[in-house]
């Protein structure tokens, strides 16, 4: 009895202290890169509310004196920036939505139904992803020309859609490849035909992978820059990466404005970013688990 009590009232053994040297390392490592990619959005940040004298007298590194604003609003006024961000919204969101739509019905005939010649459509797929945009220029132009879409938004929407349709085939591709048969094979039993299998069945329990689509579609193509430039010429069916690039001149540069017109580019995506940073989160930790 005396035994039991003194192993009671004993004190617990000491674990041994390790330093977690790894951890700090990485964790220096992640606020190291960290501060390196939020450095130029504190620059943008920093110039856009000071005034050209203060941008002159002590460059671009210090702090602005107060909270000028006219760089802002002369630059919204001088581009029309109303009107670019409608354009930027309704291309962007129509290419995310058909870009889906496109790729889940690619997907489904070669994850699901496994066509002939699947591998073959793959390599295509993956082809042109890897073609440089350069090279559609031409083709793309006269192809807009020929159908009477040039210098209009359905252009851009089209061709943007079937660019991210090919990234977006691919990736479901390979995902819905991995499906279980067993649910499909019970969904069949049960009397579904392809289109409820697709709709009822694969679309919801992809969901949110499609998700990750539609926030990388839109996020991809509101910064796109080189097709539209081909493609739309008016001010009126501008974008906005195009209204930022018309403050660019030859030998001169308004550094303020063009910091105003930076920080306006960017905050849409931001705003975006953050309203669907949780479907982001839980559509690539859906993905992990499976």
């Amino acid at each position: 009895m005396t035994t039991i009590s003194s192993d009671l009232t004993a004190a617990p053994p000491r674990r041994s202290f390790q330093f977690p040297v790894g951890k700090i390392l990485a964790l220096v490592f992640l606020l190291a890169l960290m501060v390196i990619m939020l450095f130029p959005f504190a620059i943008v940040i920093i110039n856009a509310f000071k005034t050209p004298v203060e941008y002159a007298n002590s460059g671009p590194l210090s702090l602005p004196g107060g909270f000028y604003t006219q760089g802002l609003v002369d630059f919204w006024n001088r581009v029309d920036f109303t009107n670019k961000l409608y354009n930027s919204t309704i291309i962007a969101v129509t290419v995310a939505v058909l870009g889906i739509a496109l790729s889940l019905l690619n997907a489904f005939a070669l994850g699901i139904g496994r066509v002939r010649g699947r591998v073959a459509f793959l390599i295509f797929f993956l082809m042109a992803n890897t073609l440089p945009q350069e090279a559609l220029a031409y083709p793309l132009y006269y192809f807009a020309k020929y159908f009477g879409i040039y210098n209009n938004r359905i252009s851009v929407i089209l061709v943007m859609t079937v660019i991210q349709s090919a990234f977006g085939t691919y990736l479901l591709t390979s995902v819905l490849s991995t499906f279980p048969r067993e649910i499909l094979e019970a969904a069949l039993i049960d009397g579904c035909n392809k289109v409820q299998l697709l709709f009822h069945i694969v679309a919801p329990i992809s969901r949110p992978t499609l998700q990750v689509l539609f926030v990388f579609f839109f996020i991809w193509t509101w910064n796109e820059f080189f097709l539209p430039m081909i493609l739309l010429v008016s001010t009126s069916n501008q974008t906005v990466p195009l209204a930022i690039a018309v403050l660019q001149g030859q030998f001169n540069m308004d550094a303020t404005t063009s910091s105003a017109s930076a920080l306006l580019g960017l905050l849409p995506c931001i705003v975006f970013f953050l309203l669907f940073q949780r479907t982001l989160t839980r559509g690539v930790t859906a993905g992990s688990i499976k």
